[in-house]
């Protein structure tokens, strides 16, 4: 039988293990020009232990940044600065790639440089607000993306995934999911085009085709992953029908063939098997769990066929050496929420090893 605790070959990669660091957003990204920290670095290389660590979300441009103190890449300074986080992580045992993260509509003017506005598939405001450095604003009407800022999106990414792989990254993940670029082009409410980017299922997926495509293209599909959230409302998005959108999405990822497909879990189990039945790569589960964090019981799914691999957020947040706890059962330091985004080394550095 087949464990999380079982090494894994990645389209070539061998990983140690089957457990993965979810990418979350930490908002600690103080170094010149949004780029990691010597803080980054440590907290980073405490988590090599992971089968695979994918990073916090990073803009792949600068007019894709949502939230204060995000990291991108897109500059050399920030090339420079996650050569030393790969390095860690490399020199720990580790396989670390970085996640794409345009953040589309969800975000405000006043995050943005030279006077950029948020974009997005449709002039359509997501209701709500966004934290800044002003505290919370109102999402704005973003401008729609016109076939020229859509090919120049696109380069955007490659360009970035590109910066990923000069920066020491064992590949990069496309954000699909969570109420971002991509997912806002897959959601209905969000996506009220006409064109060849809206209209249809098969039309709406067609950004994201785009965006994993080219990206395989210019740094390998081996290296390529794309991360989903069928179904998930973040970002005040509806998708009333997901299976149908998804089946499409995978229909046209058949010739690229990315390394992993990695679904946030949103909704029914039977959407989950069904998408993974159409996947031939390695599908990754972030599972849903209801009211608690995943943990020791997510291993299962590993067992019994669900995923080829299962990734962990706030409970890896908070445990370092997370694969150890799970093997042995705990025990497990309890996430501190009040130290998620933003702030120095508490809630973030840290969490103690079992032998601290």
């Amino acid at each position: 039988m087949t464990t999380a605790f079982d090494p894994i070959d990645l389209s070539g990669v061998r990983l140690a293990n089957r457990i993965v660091m979810a990418p979350m957003t930490r908002s600690r990204a103080y170094g010149p020009g949004a780029s990691p920290t010597d803080a980054a670095v440590t907290y980073y290389a405490q988590r090599a232990s992971a089968g695979l660590i994918i990073t916090e979300g990073t803009q792949p441009s600068p007019v894709g940044q949502g939230y204060p103190d995000t990291p991108g890449l897109h500059s050399g300074e920030q090339v420079a600065a996650w050569r030393r986080v790969t390095d860690a992580v490399h020199a720990a045992g580790g396989r670390i790639f970085a996640q794409l993260m345009h953040t589309g509509r969800i975000g405000h003017p006043s995050l943005l440089p030279d006077g950029l506005v948020p974009v997005g598939a449709s002039p359509v405001a997501a209701r709500g607000t966004v934290y800044t450095r002003e505290g919370p604003r109102e999402f704005v009407v973003p401008e729609a993306l016109t076939e020229e800022g859509i090919r120049r999106t696109v380069e955007d990414h490659v360009t970035a995934a590109r910066n990923a792989i000069a920066a020491g990254f064992d590949g990069v993940e496309v954000h699909a999911a969570n109420g971002y670029l991509a997912h806002q082009f897959l959601a209905p409410n969000a996506n009220v085009r006409t064109d060849a980017w809206g209209g249809s299922d098969e039309a709406r997926t067609r950004f994201a085709v785009a965006l994993v495509s080219a990206v395989a293209d210019a740094i390998g599909a081996h290296r390529t992953g794309l991360r989903i959230s069928p179904g998930n409302p973040l970002g005040d998005l509806s998708e009333p029908e997901p299976e149908a959108t998804y089946l499409a999405l995978l229909r046209a990822l058949e010739p690229v063939a990315p390394a992993y497909l990695h679904m946030v879990e949103t909704g029914d189990r039977a959407l989950t098997l069904e998408l993974r039945k159409h996947f031939s790569g390695t599908f990754v589960l972030n599972a849903r769990t209801e009211e608690r964090p995943s943990g020791p019981e997510e291993l299962a799914l590993i067992e019994d066929g669900t995923a080829d691999m299962v990734s962990y957020g706030r409970l890896f947040l908070a445990n370092p050496d997370l694969p150890r706890r799970l093997r042995a059962g705990g025990p497990f330091n309890t996430p501190d929420r009040a130290t998620f985004y933003g702030g120095g080394e508490r809630g973030y550095t840290d969490y103690p090893a079992l032998d601290a």
